[in-house]
């Protein structure tokens, strides 16, 4: 009987270390236990949309290019709101509770929700596609990323030029998007330089974009300027649909939105944007660098796309020197 008091003994203290093993290899904070404790990046993008994909392989792209693979360097655990706030705030809790080495956040509610979840637990947050970060009060903290800050300046001489009769721009936007508030600001401050008066219509919802694209066309504007607005965005194949029923061209900001009909842009390329945001979250992975102690980054380079198709079932003619310059992004 005492040997086999013995044994039993043994046998269950045995086990209780491997218990004890497992339990610390599971709970290393960033670590993924099945993939052999590699670090997890949690990746919040706020919709799905071909602007935010781009962000998304974007980012990716820069983290290879910056010689980290995925497998071994890191791992990826992606989540998709569908332009839900309270989905985005759920995701981002999880990746508190799961201790993520670094979120990743794509559009400013899925940052705004990152920074909160991660604050207490001291977990860097990278951000992309945030006009302006400041009015978004993610610039200071251990967050940083990179802004789609759009050249509105850029944007407002292509549509003087394509439509040198125009007085009227139209706008849709999110009310509660620092974003697109900040970005009707510089429109209605810089319009008159350009001889236009800019007619804004604001909405609290997705459901609520359709509506307020008939009202804008009932307004009878001369053309429509797209922000790179979520809710907006999401929508943006109906209310093409509105508009080239209507024949008011809509001018995007950046390709992807003339690929699917928008006539111009005067914009960025996301993939571009999130390689950079790839480039500094290795660093922070590395240990090279902190995100408290990096400034967020503007990326300064543009392009003009158009789509002739478009253009042309507006009757809107291409000047030689855009058509020389311009980057054709028709389907």
């Amino acid at each position: 009987m005492k040997k086999f008091l013995a044994f039993t003994m043994a046998t269950v203290m045995s086990l209780v270390a491997l218990s004890g093993c497992g339990s610390n290899s599971s709970s290393q904070p960033g670590k993924d236990s099945a993939s052999g404790n590699v670090p997890v990046i949690g990746i919040s993008q706020y919709g799905q949309h071909a602007s935010l994909d781009n962000c998304r392989e974007g980012f990716l792209q820069g983290l290879e290019e910056s010689g980290l693979v995925e497998g071994k360097d890191f791992t990826v655990d992606y989540q998709n709101a569908g332009f839900d706030d309270n989905i985005t705030t759920q995701i981002a809790q999880n990746f508190s509770a799961n201790n993520v080495a670094l979120m990743c956040a794509i559009a400013t509610p899925s940052a705004t929700a990152c920074f909160a979840a991660a604050e207490d637990k001291n977990i860097p947050v990278i951000f992309t596609a945030i006009t302006d970060p400041v009015k978004a009060k993610l610039d200071k903290g251990n967050i940083t990323g990179t802004s789609d800050k759009l050249p509105i300046e850029a944007q407002l001489e292509l549509i003087r030029t394509l439509q040198p009769d125009a007085k009227t721009i139209g706008i849709l936007y999110t009310t509660s998007e620092p974003n697109s508030v900040s970005a009707i600001a510089e429109y209605q401050e810089k319009g008159s330089s350009y001889g236009f008066t800019i007619e804004t219509i604001g909405v609290t919802q997705q459901a609520e974009v359709l509506q307020a694209a008939d009202n804008m066309i009932a307004k009878g504007v001369d053309c429509i300027s797209n922000l790179t607005d979520n809710n907006v965005v999401g929508v943006l194949p109906s209310i093409l649909e509105k508009t080239n029923e209507a024949g008011i061209p809509v001018y995007g900001s950046e390709i992807e939105q003339v690929k699917i009909g928008c006539v111009a842009s005067a914009g960025i390329d996301y993939v571009l944007l999130g390689k950079q945001t790839g480039a500094m979250a290795a660093k922070i992975l590395k240990g090279e660098a902190k995100a408290e102690e990096m400034p967020y980054e503007t990326i300064t380079s543009f392009d003009t796309y158009i789509n002739s198709k478009a253009l042309a079932n507006m009757g809107i003619k291409i000047p030689a020197d855009i058509a020389e310059k311009a980057i054709e992004a028709a389907n």
